[in-house]
């Protein structure tokens, strides 16, 4: 074994002991990053089993409200809605987004400059290894999109939402 493996007073740390450094600081990054925990600590209005969930959503609806997936960008025809309406949780039926507050990113995701009054709920996810904000319905606690601050005024706000984690009601 060298002085390298083995810390001596008055010298840098030992090759083992840099590696040892990295790695928990690595662990701890990816321990991070597994989730948001977004129910954790949350009691919701609305509240179902896993296999009630299951049985109410589609498979595409579970995935992205229960399981906080996303869809494909482009494949939601609710991208497209342009009819006056109302934007409602696909999960619970909470109202959302207003019509009025929905606009074209062209990101291939509905987006909108702001939700209606009480009617989501955020929280910090790590998933992709940065924080970003995720947004949630705030009656069932559904994984609805997240939120970014590259929007249009006069909020400069872009809520990014999944399609398949709303339905639209005409108004």
């Amino acid at each position: 074994m060298s002085d390298l493996d083995h810390p001596v007073p008055g010298r840098p740390a030992g090759r083992r002991a840099v590696l040892r450094l990295f790695a928990l600081g690595g662990g701890a990054l990816l321990l991070g990053a597994c989730g948001s925990g977004r129910a954790e600590g949350r009691q919701w209005k609305v509240g179902h089993s896993e296999a009630e969930w299951r049985r109410r959503l589609t498979k595409a609806q579970y995935r992205v409200l229960r399981e906080a997936g996303t869809e494909r960008a482009f494949s939601s025809p609710l991208d497209r809605e342009t009819r006056a309406g109302t934007f409602l949780c696909a999960g619970c039926g909470n109202a959302l987004y207003s019509s009025r507050a929905k606009y074209d990113s062209g990101t291939g995701w509905p987006s909108f400059r702001q939700p209606l009054p009480a009617a989501i709920a955020t929280a910090t996810d790590f998933k992709l290894g940065y924080p970003r904000t995720e947004v949630l319905c705030a009656d069932c606690g559904g994984h609805l999109g997240h939120v970014f601050g590259d929007g249009p005024r006069p909020t400069g706000k872009r809520y990014c939402m999944n399609g398949t984690a709303m339905r639209f009601r005409p108004a």
